[in-house]
């Protein structure tokens, strides 16, 4: 399986704030939508980075209360790991696990195109493996 079938299973919605917006709004974002990051995109469209609830936390940490006076610009990590619809699920997870990260933003042609999380590589690998398991108990059952 490949990250095409993660996308169009999720859809095309794509969450992403501005490099300016106050860290307070990201956070209120992150809440409603229950989402674990947000990608960082520059007004042409361009990935400036993502910004995820540890990125939050870190900061909390260092400067208290003064992190929700920053912008997602100052918290966001800059250096984004990316991959392709092409990529095979296995290697999105080999992806995450060694960058220790859990979201991928996905291009094609040099465009965005959808944001995958760990969360959605692991749904789609169970699925993955229980339709295996109904294949070989369907030819064990009619063999």
């Amino acid at each position: 399986m490949v990250i095409a079938g993660i996308l169009k299973e999720k859809g095309g919605t794509i969450l992403s704030v501005r490099p300016h917006a106050p860290i307070a709004d990201v956070v209120q974002m992150l809440a409603t939508k229950r989402i674990g990051a947000v990608l960082v995109v520059s007004a042409d469209g361009a990935l400036e980075g993502i910004l995820s609830e540890r990125d939050v936390v870190r900061s909390l940490a260092e400067n208290g209360a003064g992190t929700l006076d920053r912008t997602a610009a100052d918290l966001m990590t800059s250096s984004v790991t990316t991959a392709t619809p092409q990529t095979t699920v296995a290697a999105a997870m080999e992806l995450m696990t060694a960058g220790r990260f859990r979201h991928v933003p996905i291009f094609e042609d040099g465009r965005l195109v959808g944001l995958v999380s760990i969360g959605d590589v692991v749904k789609a690998k169970i699925a993955d493996a229980e339709q295996e398991v109904d294949s070989l108990r369907a030819y064990v059952v009619g063999g």
